[in-house]
């Protein structure tokens, strides 16, 4: 016990004397950082100084260092631009291979959350695939076997524009594009670096590239401008008869290029669109997209997918391996011939930043004398995040840019349209009247450029905006006097549910506006449609949704303007209110003379002007 009190007693004095030491060190640790923050000026002697850090001789003629870090911190607690500026590239045999999903390891899992706002998408699974990681054919059968005469094809230039990107995804794209190549089809790679703030992608991707089998190189813009004033200035660099451009965070699939260029050869007016498939941002997992779907835009001008149009539908029965027509391209990737790029206006330079250069350009082709085409034997996978991870530059944010970008967009290429456009959107109608836009009235004019109105009638019939020929207003019930309501959208797709009624709005209320067509498609924004499922000829009565247009029969409606009724064309039923058997939707029952099968087509005015060919205005009286 003697023994076992001696060592204890020994203890506690070496504890209670380790203790002192570090309060005295404290103390002195203290005076110095007081002293840093209102040193005597005549008696501190400044040794160095700069933003991050400063030495000094204190009072006491210590040497004193202090900087706006003390030590090496756990990663954990890593500055934030240390974090942006580490490449942690660490590719895992097998990871991600033939376009399986990566799962990420438990011990990762909260290193994954922290990083997954830097790029918005999941960096680390991204980083442990390899940039040459191996993806599955997806190409259908007859694209498999189809032989392409590649002594026709001219080479092409692909121009990648980046801000900021993943050294993982922008070198996956890199590397996808030159394996899945012939290599005598690829003039050179140009890089377009807007402005990217990663050390990574300073020096180190240019000593990287240089080594490439492909001639690859990077243009740099010290001051951000923007996807569309980059890709004018890699178009600039290019050398190659055709033009491809890629998003920076792509995946080519095995024969994406001879299809594009293909069609180039057969018809240089033709921009060139490949299938654009999915690689999900959470597990890069690479998905076939359906092909069954053309490109539009809704009524703000947001670039949509819908069900491809019947023509279409009809001529792919001939040859599924043939290109089809689509009203609008994505615009993250597409071919085109380098002369006609330049000879049909290239971009809108007065366009900021992204958004509403697809539709702008997509437009102006086929109005202009080209066209705009998707190319079913080409695939190429895109990574499509939830959230931009890129700040923009302009007052008033993303909105305040596409808000600029679209209203140059419908002033120019939209004539009367222009009207309906605005006041669907009135935050870009603000913006109208100060956006100037004679240069690209002077494009439209010297290309002798059919108008919008031709546009809708020849290459996109199945459109749901309104025209001179169709209702365009509220749809009225007079018994409840409330008016029918399209479903509110979730996230970007096609807003579907059960037709009903609300209180009718007494000012321009887009959900409560339709278009009848011609043919008695019944019709609102997001290509919906009034539409019966089940037909109507089974059942007593039957629900009405809003739903996809399709085009198909039991969409077909017809009013009659003498008994005010709205004929379901199939059934011949009538619309009317909900039901005790149907409580939540409008439904078609058996025609009869009651109120609440009376409808009154209420039309709202949506525009005050008429036009020209050549897309000059004239003011109604």
């Amino acid at each position: 016990m003697r023994l076992c009190g001696c060592r204890l007693r020994r203890s506690t004095a070496l504890l209670l004397a380790v203790l002192g030491v570090a309060a005295v060190l404290y103390v002195r640790y203290m005076q110095q950082e007081a002293e840093l923050t209102d040193p005597d000026p005549d008696v501190v002697r400044i040794i160095r100084q700069n933003k991050n850090q400063k030495e000094y001789i204190n009072r006491k003629g210590i040497h004193v260092v202090v900087g706006h870090y003390k030590g090496d911190p756990p990663p954990e607690n890593l500055t934030q631009a240390a974090i942006l500026n580490t490449n942690d590239y660490r590719p895992v045999p097998g990871e991600g291979e033939k376009g399986m999903p990566v799962v990420v390891p438990a011990h990762l899992l909260d290193k994954m959350r922290k990083l997954y706002r830097i790029n918005e998408f999941n960096l680390v699974a991204s980083d442990r695939i390899s940039v040459n990681r191996s993806l599955p054919d997806v190409r259908r059968a007859g694209c498999q076997d189809k032989k392409y005469d590649q002594s026709k094809m001219s080479a092409a230039s692909i121009i990648i524009v980046f801000h900021n990107e993943a050294w993982s995804t922008l070198l996956r794209t890199i590397h996808s594009a030159i394996n899945r190549s012939p290599r005598e089809l690829l003039k050179e790679i140009i890089l377009v670096d807007d402005a990217s703030e990663r050390s990574f992608l300073g020096r180190p991707l240019d000593e990287y590239v240089a080594q490439l089998s492909v001639p690859t190189r990077v243009v740099r813009i010290e001051e951000r401008t923007g996807l569309i004033r980059s890709r004018l200035m890699g178009a600039q660099e290019a050398t190659g008869d055709v033009i491809i451009f890629l998003d920076a965070h792509c995946e080519c699939t095995e024969g994406w290029l001879e299809p594009l260029l293909a069609r180039i050869a057969e018809s240089p007016t033709s921009v060139v669109c490949p299938v654009i498939d999915i690689i999900n941002d959470d597990s890069f997992a690479y998905t076939r997209s359906f092909e069954l779907h053309w490109g539009g835009f809704n009524w703000q001008l947001h670039f949509r997918w819908f069900t491809l149009g019947e023509r279409e539908i009809q001529a792919r029965r001939k040859d599924n391996t043939a290109p089809f027509r689509t009203p609008a391209m994505a615009g993250g990737l597409f071919a085109i011939n380098r002369d006609f790029f330049y000879q049909s206006g290239s971009y809108d330079r007065d366009m900021d930043i992204w958004g509403g250069e697809n539709i702008e350009m997509s437009l102006r082709v086929w109005m202009c004398g080209g066209s705009v085409e998707i190319h079913p034997c080409s695939h190429v996978g895109h990574i499509f995040r939830k959230n931009s991870p890129y700040t923009f530059p302009r007052k008033g944010g993303v909105g305040g840019v596409l808000h600029h970008n679209l209203a140059r967009v419908a002033t120019v290429w939209m004539e009367k349209w222009a009207d309906f456009f605005f006041k669907v959107n009135p935050e870009a109608a603000k913006m109208k009247d100060t956006t100037q836009v004679s240069h690209r009235m002077m494009v439209k004019k010297r290309m002798n450029c059919n108008n919008f109105k031709w546009f809708l009638d020849n290459i996109w019939p199945e459109h749901f905006f309104p025209d001179d020929d169709r209702f365009f207003g509220k749809i009225r019930n007079d018994k409840l006097e409330h008016c029918v309501q399209r479903p509110y959208a979730t996230g970007t797709g096609q807003p579907s549910g059960p037709a009903t009624t609300t209180d009718c709005a007494s000012n321009w209320y887009t959900p409560q506006l339709f278009v009848m067509t011609v043919d008695g498609f019944i019709m609102t924004d997001e290509s919906v449609c009034l539409d019966v499922p089940d037909g109507g000829r089974e059942t007593a009565e039957s629900r009405v949704r809003i739903h996809g247009c399709s085009q198909l029969s039991r969409q077909k409606w017809f009013h009659d303007s003498s008994t005010s009724q709205l004929v379901h064309v199939d059934s011949q039923k009538c619309l009317d209110l909900p039901t005790a058997a149907n409580p939540e939707s409008l439904v078609v029952l058996a025609c009869s003379d009651g109120p609440s099968q009376k409808w009154t087509l209420e039309e709202v005015p949506w525009t005050r002007l008429t036009i020209t060919r050549l897309g000059e205005l004239k003011v109604n009286a």
